[in-house]
């Protein structure tokens, strides 16, 4: 490696880096884990370390300080104080006065104690609102900058590929055009506070096998390049991201921690991403201890250095002392240390960090403000799904004063509201003698304030876990004597076997956890009409709750709503709020199904040629509203030329008496091809609200290249055919549909070609009179 291989950077940065030593340039290039005990809150965290103190890891400068405020309960305002100080004196006492770069995770909202809870990212999903997103993220990053965070290690990207995996909670969708979409808009409104965005997690690690965390991913090329490489494009051409994160996972026996492939050749060579590659936690020495593809820490170091990685996180496990001694020995090139420093310096240049003098902390900060709590709220109302209702819900009028009964184990449970990322679930598990610090509602509490002239009777019924079904009977009772019974299952998140769902929490079976069904049943069985609420952060198989004669009245889906999420539950229970969630992962029909995608082609849905059936019990994008929605007249225009634009429009008409919000889906299927295609894919999606009557027109411009597909030769191009396009309520029902032909020769897709679809929706209009 020559420095002609070396980042472009300002004469600054290049003139700093030229006075450093080989130790004070390793120091830029890994973090430091102030406040790391023994709590697990990272995998294998317990195992690894440099065995370094503070002040000595310190002494040359750091590159970054991992989690200052989210590793234990810490009050903002005195952490905020210690870190400035801090600041001032790797500014004042180190020979170089680099200050350090903060790094957070910020998935669900900054997490910090007393810091605001928003939806997960899978509740993103199906709120299909990328505007609204961005707002949360732009909330986000004031906080983290206002507490002198500089990088937050969110979104998560990648699409989901089976929910048997714990950390579907953390994901946006199985659509990449989704999860690219709102992922890129999280993206815009972090950056947009000042806070680098990351990526996470760069590339496949989604797609592993059985689901099962860290296990090896199987995926082709084409898969890769189709499905699971889009929204990471999207965010950095389209969202302009300044960081990314290794997946842990390797693609077909390489580590992508150590594959100049992706690494290098996608991000930077392809993609022009110019920003930094941050390790995932542990990643680098997990070459050799776990991918057993380097013989020591050394080695990994210099394979990870060469595949792309920048910095190491969250401490210098395999880029301080193994490195040192590598370079030192003659076994690997100073030049590779060079090109990762260079980009830190010039990650910290562009920050701000070069010229902050840290003179004054903040002395008042209000983490989970009334601007926090409404946009929580409004997120968390969106993203919820109305799977199925026989006009039970709302519960109004006469119900709205009833006798209700509230069973269930997430009834009254706070903690049941979040993700396993939020600071709550994260990191005051293991502080259970510190309170939340911010208000959170149960769902119980909720439908108090909710309906204050009902009687609401409580009966816990069951644990989320478990097998005691002693309570059960308690519950049924309490259903038995009132006019409608709710009962809230699911999830409990947490880590590493600290829960049911959530980073290390991968499952072999799709049934609800414990004995939570025979609850539900049961208390059918009383002849009560009964609601759902399944609070979770995976689709569970639920067959039986949807379909048949012993179906419970209606079911709700709660993906971890967030601080505000029992308001939310309450407000669409009551009717005040009309529900316009849509499924942003199929309703799945059992485990061995999986894993299972709606952007399948012919032969991977259900066949005469195989007796088993892995239709969905719900599909992608269904969701019911309070009113109905009436989809007409799809027209588009007839030909396009491969690498052209295409208009679709389609009238949308609220033909119910109630005000709602449709989401229009625009999907197509690409009818011959030369590699196999999907049956369904969406092209576009858009939220229209109408009150009973108004019916409005939406407009989508299509870039051809959104049908765009890795072709025999590995390029990504356009063919030229026939597509079918439709819109309906969900991928599978073609409420209107209409089709065009492709034109021309075969297109390769360039970066000039459009990602995103531009949507247009015209002002409602009345219906006509009688």
């Amino acid at each position: 490696m020559t420095t002609d291989n070396l980042p472009t950077v300002s004469e600054r940065v290049r003139a700093l880096h030229a006075r450093m030593t080989l130790d004070e340039k390793l120091a830029q290039i890994v973090g430091y884990w102030v406040d790391k005990g023994d709590d697990n809150v990272a995998p294998l965290d317990g195992e690894m370390t440099t065995g370094q103190s503070y002040e000595d890891a310190t002494a040359q400068g750091i590159g970054h300080l991992t989690r200052v405020y989210g590793t234990r309960p810490v009050d903002p305002v005195e952490r905020a104080g210690w870190l400035w100080s801090e600041q001032r004196r790797l500014r004042e006492q180190t020979r170089l006065g680099i200050p350090a770069l903060v790094h957070e995770e910020c998935l669900t909202g900054l997490a910090a104690w007393k810091a605001a809870t928003f939806p997960t990212p899978l509740a993103w999903g199906a709120a299909f609102d990328p505007e609204l997103v961005q707002e949360v993220g732009a909330a986000i990053g004031a906080s983290m900058r206002e507490l002198g965070i500089h990088q937050g290690l969110a979104p998560v990207l990648d699409v989901i590929r089976d929910p048997r995996w714990g950390r579907v909670d953390e994901c946006i969708a199985e659509d990449p055009y989704v999860v690219g979409t709102i992922g890129t808009a999280y993206v815009r409104g972090l950056q947009s506070s000042g806070v680098h965005a990351t990526l996470k997690h760069f590339v496949g690690y989604s797609a592993s096998q059985a689901g099962r965390n860290h296990a090896p991913v199987h995926a082709g090329t084409r898969e890769v390049r189709d499905v699971l490489l889009p929204p990471f494009e999207m965010a950095i051409r389209d969202g302009g991201v300044r960081s990314v994160m290794n997946s842990y996972a390797e693609i077909d026996g390489v580590p992508v921690g150590a594959n100049a492939e992706y690494l290098t050749g996608v991000l930077r060579d392809e993609w022009g991403f110019d920003g930094t590659v941050v390790a995932d936690y542990f990643s680098v020495a997990f070459l050799h201890t776990m991918h057993r593809i380097a013989a020591d820490r050394g080695e990994a170091a210099e394979l990870a250095l060469s595949a792309g990685i920048d910095v190491e996180l969250p401490t210098g496990d395999a880029y301080l002392a193994p490195l040192a001694a590598r370079i030192r020995e003659g076994l690997t090139d100073e030049a590779l240390v060079d090109r990762a420093v260079l980009r830190l310096l010039a990650q910290k240049e562009e920050l701000g960090l070069l010229d902050e003098t840290f003179d004054t902390p903040p002395t008042l900060v209000e983490l989970d403000s009334p601007a926090h709590r409404e946009l929580a709220l409004r997120l968390a109302e969106e993203s919820l799904v109305l799977l199925t209702n026989d006009g039970t819900l709302p519960l109004e009028g006469d119900r709205a004063a009833a006798r209700i009964a509230v069973v269930g184990p997430n009834a009254d449970a706070a903690e049941a509201l979040m993700g396993c990322y939020s600071f709550a679930n994260h990191v005051l598990a293991h502080h259970p003698e510190v309170p939340l610090g911010f208000e959170l509602p149960s769902v119980l509490e909720a439908l108090h304030e909710e309906f204050p002239a009902a009687e609401l009777v409580h009966a816990r019924g069951c644990d989320v876990e478990g097998d005691d079904r002693s309570g059960i009977v308690t519950a049924v009772s309490a259903a038995a004597d009132a006019d409608v019974a709710l009962v809230v299952v699911g999830d409990r998140a947490g880590l590493f076997g600290r829960g049911t769902v959530g980073e290390g929490n991968d499952v072999e079976s799709l049934e609800l956890p414990g004995v939570q069904r025979e609850l539900v049943e049961a208390v059918v069985r009383t002849g009560t009409p009964t609601v759902v609420i399944v609070l979770s952060g995976r689709p569970y198989a639920i067959d039986w709750a949807v379909e048949g004669p012993d179906a419970p009245a209606a079911v709700l889906q709660a993906f971890f709503p967030g601080e505000e999420g029992g308001r939310a539950i309450a407000a669409v229970l009551s009717g005040r709020v009309a529900p316009s969630g849509h499924l942003p992962v199929s309703l799945p029909r059992s485990a061995g199904a999986q894993p299972f995608s709606y952007l399948h082609p012919l032969l991977g849905g259900p066949s005469d040629v195989t007796s088993a059936d892995s239709t969905p019990v719900l599909p992608f994008g269904h969701g019911l509203s309070y009113t109905t929605f009436e989809r007409s007249a799809l027209e588009a225009d007839t030909t396009v030329s491969a690498g052209g634009v295409f208009e679709a429009r389609v009238t949308v008409r609220n033909t119910g008496e109630r005000a709602g919000t449709d989401l229009v889906q625009l999907y197509a299927r690409d009818v011959f091809a030369s590699v196999t295609r999907p049956v369904a894919q969406l092209l576009g999606y858009a939220r229209v609200s109408l009150e009973p009557g108004e019916e409005a027109v939406v407009a989508l411009r299509v870039p051809t290249a959104r049908l765009a597909f890795t072709g025999r030769d590995g390029d990504r191009i356009v063919e030229p055919g026939d597509v079918e396009l439709w819109v309906g309520p969900s991928c599978d029902v073609r409420e209107t549909a209409t089709s065009i032909e492709i034109t021309g020769p075969v297109h390769a897709v360039t970066p000039a070609d459009g990602r995103l679809v531009a949507v247009q929706v015209s002002a409602p209009a009345p219906a006509p009179l009688a």
